[in-house]
């Protein structure tokens, strides 16, 4: 399968190589939130929004814990940290051209 970037760092294997979830985006891959709407939990729904993951922002995957848990992003001018548990109910979409 493809990944969706060429990073070494990519673990998406999907096979859809323009959307993966926050959680799977390898370090250095960056991308644009497509959408929160997979998460049930209507508090953290409305945390990730209010966070900045809303439609359209660009974010970009810094580093993870020596573990993979959890991970920095950089969204909107400045850096947070989520578990993978929240970032997989980020849907995001790549940019194809590199």
């Amino acid at each position: 399968m493809k990944k969706t970037c060429d990073l070494p760092a990519c673990t998406n294997l999907t096979g859809d190589t323009n959307k993966c979830t926050l959680n799977v985006l390898g370090v250095g891959c960056c991308g644009f939130v497509v959408s929160v709407d997979q998460c049930t939990d209507r508090d953290m729904k409305r945390r990730l929004l209010e966070m900045g993951f809303c439609n359209g922002a660009p974010v970009e995957c810094v580093r993870k814990a020596p573990m993979g848990d959890p991970i920095e992003y950089k969204i909107r001018g400045y850096n947070l940290s989520l578990r993978g548990d929240q970032a997989k109910y980020i849907q995001i979409m790549i940019p194809t051209s590199r």
